[in-house]
């Protein structure tokens, strides 16, 4: 295993999608979106994840693999993840868990701890913060280490358990961080509030950089001495699946710090963050989470994939 591998710590599943065209599957998960996206950005990556010894975890192993993405897994007595999505006319999910999802469950152990240790930064995205002893094992696993830490809270409530205890164990990682991204739904769920309220929340918890999603009015990105915001771009084609929009902008801005360490100054941020913003709108383009970058618009039917 490479010691320069960006490592992501979260959630993978199979994303059971239906709407008025019927009833697809794929491979899923926040985490699992972001560990791949990273790595058609040319960034080695790492996932550790649980994942079942059955069918689905078959499917999903295969998939990271074709991807090129190390899969460092935890066992599930329960299975694989499964989420099951309907969708509306807008595109935006609802999501239902099965059993193994609510009882997801990472493991700490000798590879994974040295896998984090090695890594030049550790993705965090939709971990069970709920769970006082998962926790404190991440807390564990990052302590006097070098790597840089990124949260996405992503709290699902299909998934929690117990949301008190969700947003004390985020606040408690957030001066460890060096970016964390909040969502507006992120903020109306974790704090009853708008975001900018929620991001400066996060600020004066220590975070240096914050990542602030919008869905369709964009991102910003906040921090000492700056604040730059970016509309989603305009692209090819119309938009057909926002599923994997929040994790394409998180891969777009982990691989420029892994690329070119924190930009310096406002200007830098900018331009990281409107790189983002074209990922994440080429990712909207397409059925699925799969990261797409704008070049992949060029030589399709933009009216295939827009039906």
């Amino acid at each position: 295993m490479s010691q320069d591998r960006v490592v992501v710590v979260g959630d993978a599943l199979i994303d059971e999608l239906r709407d008025d065209l019927g009833l697809r599957e794929f491979v899923g998960g926040a985490a699992l979106n972001v560990a791949v996206g990273l790595s058609r950005l040319g960034v080695p990556t790492s996932l550790i994840a649980m994942v079942g010894d059955d069918a689905a975890g078959e499917r999903i192993a295969a998939y990271l693999a074709d991807f090129d993405v190390e899969l460092i897994p935890s066992p599930s007595p329960q299975g694989s993840s499964r989420a099951v999505s309907v969708r509306s006319r807008g595109g935006e999910p609802t999501y239902e868990f099965n059993a193994a999802a609510q009882a997801r469950r990472v493991v700490f152990g000798e590879r994974e701890r040295w896998a984090i240790a090695a890594a030049p930064v550790t993705v965090v995205s939709c971990f069970p913060l709920d769970d006082a002893a998962q926790t404190q094992d991440l807390v564990d696993a990052v302590a006097a280490t070098d790597t840089r830490l990124v949260i996405d809270p992503n709290p699902r409530t299909g998934m929690m358990h117990d949301l008190e205890a969700f947003v004390a164990a985020f606040e408690r990682l957030v001066p460890r961080a060096a970016v964390v991204k909040v969502g507006d739904d992120d903020a109306a769920l974790m704090y009853s509030e708008e975001l900018d309220d929620a991001v400066a929340r996060v600020r004066a918890l220590g975070a240096p950089v914050v990542l602030a999603t919008r869905g369709a009015a964009g991102a910003g990105m906040t921090g000492e001495g700056f604040d730059v915001s970016s509309p989603v771009a305009t692209l090819r084609g119309r938009i057909v699946d926002t599923m994997g929009a929040g994790d394409a902008s998180l891969a777009a801005i982990v691989a420029a710090l892994v690329r070119d360490q924190p930009p310096a100054d406002g200007p830098g941020w900018q331009e990281v963050l409107d790189e983002a913003m074209e990922i994440a709108a080429a990712t909207c383009r397409f059925e699925g989470a799969l990261l797409r970058t704008a070049s992949e618009l060029r030589d399709v039917d933009i009216d295939s994939i827009g039906t």
